[in-house]
């Protein structure tokens, strides 16, 4: 049912219900009126029929012709006279008098003719039933006009409610570029409104998940190709020149010198290759995770990266800091790395800080440089994108701001619940 129709059947009920009562309280009340009525009618009837037997010429045709609720009647000589009551034919009348109304009164005039006096509510009668007419008009009349008025009243929001229904459905289609057009009423130019705003955030939305799908695919194939150069160039050499060595073993196997320095050439190319693997292993996946917490992981990453920048960074951990699952802990320590690569890309600094501490029952890492604050301007690159997925991942909230003159400045702040298990339930 529409919400016209659902509005128009209430009030229609409610007008219904209110005429009801009104019915009963008038029904109740000309009952009562038609009662008294007929009590003064009985009262005239036996005041009439004293009068006839004392004056019977004071009751002549032309003086009681127009008596309210006594009917008189005059027969001529030898007609019979007949008992006449009124009868209760209709609801109404069974409703408003009761059904034994008082005997008709006959009277023997002096020249033979013959005066029957009764009670008559006819009159009484017809006037409820104008009344309860008039009532019903006007109660017809008011809901009619209530309708039409309610009708043209919501006009104008029922075509606001079927231009979002359409556009509803347009964005279910896909088709994100659909707006509502301005509206004079104020809450529909509100609706309309708030509807182009979550439209344009999807759209934006939408942008963003293409743009973040299209540079993963290209980091994709660009770790794909620096994988396979690691492999061909350096350990894939390292490799030939095992099997060179070995190959060299076999023709100088007389010679002890040369055996003795071949053996350590193999020994250093095989120290290299393992170095190499282990290096490419730390690229791919931490592997100390698995064996440390994220205070000595974050303190080890620190080390590892002021090393190979060049840059000093001073750490700054709470010892309160809980044990981690292993996939939390793999988020952190990733957003972490972000974030330091980002400063040794962009900022230029000289200096960094990294506070991690408990703040209740909530983890917050801060990351500060001193640098010149200049990012890749315009919309935010792959790395500080997947430094907010990560932070959505964790249920976090991740601030990255650049400060004019002051360098970049990044701020998680996380919900966590201490737990002392590596195990993590996706692997």
């Amino acid at each position: 049912m529409s919400a016209l129709w659902r509005i128009s059947l209430l009030v229609s009920l409610f007008f219904s219900l209110v005429a009801a009562v009104c019915l009963a309280v008038l029904l109740r009340q000309a009952s009562q009126d038609v009662g008294r009525e007929l009590a003064a009618a009985g009262a005239v009837l036996s005041y009439l029929g004293d009068i006839a037997e004392r004056d019977p010429a004071a009751l002549q045709p032309e003086l009681t012709r127009h008596l309210r609720h006594v009917q008189v009647r005059w027969l001529g000589p030898g007609v019979p006279s007949r008992e006449i009551r009124p009868q209760r034919s209709t609801l109404l009348e069974t409703l408003l008098y009761p059904a034994e109304l008082p005997a008709p009164l006959t009277v023997q005039m002096p020249e033979g003719r013959t005066l029957q006096l009764s009670v008559d509510p006819q009159d009484e009668i017809e006037e409820v039933e104008d009344s309860l007419l008039q009532l019903l008009v006007w109660f017809g009349s008011a809901l009619l006009l209530s309708l039409l008025a309610i009708r043209w009243a919501v006009r104008p929001a029922l075509g606001v409610l079927n231009e979002l229904l359409a556009a509803f459905g347009q964005v279910s289609q896909g088709r994100l570029d659909t707006r509502l057009p301005s509206h004079s009423l104020l809450e529909a130019g509100q609706l309309s409104g708030h509807f182009n705003r979550m439209v344009s955030a999807l759209e934006y939305t939408r942008r963003e998940n293409d743009d973040l799908t299209r540079s993963l695919l290209e980091l994709q194939e660009r770790e794909r190709t620096q994988l396979a150069q690691a492999l061909h160039d350096d350990l894939g050499q390292y490799l030939a020149g095992i099997r060179a060595q070995a190959c060299l073993l076999q023709a100088i196997k007389d010679q002890p010198q040369l055996v003795s320095t071949t053996a350590r050439t193999l020994d250093d190319h095989c120290e290299q290759l393992q170095e190499g693997f282990r290096r490419l292993t730390r690229e791919l996946y931490p592997v100390m995770l698995d064996h440390l917490e994220l205070p000595e992981a974050i303190r080890l990453l620190a080390e590892q990266w002021q090393s190979a920048q060049g840059i000093e960074l001073r750490v700054q951990i709470d010892r309160r800091i809980p044990c981690l699952p292993l996939s939390k802990k793999e988020q952190l320590y990733r957003l972490l790395q972000e974030s330091l690569t980002n400063v040794a890309k962009h900022a230029c600094a000289s200096f960094v800080f990294i506070r991690l501490r408990m703040n209740g029952g909530r983890l917050r890492l801060l990351v500060r440089d001193n640098g010149h604050g200049h990012g890749a301007p315009g919309r935010p690159g792959i790395g500080l994108r997947s430094m907010h997925e990560r932070a959505r991942a964790l249920d976090g909230r991740l601030i990255a701001c650049r400060r004019v003159g002051y360098g970049w400045v990044v701020y998680l702040d996380i919900p966590i619940r201490e737990s002392c298990s590596n195990e993590d339930p996706s692997r």
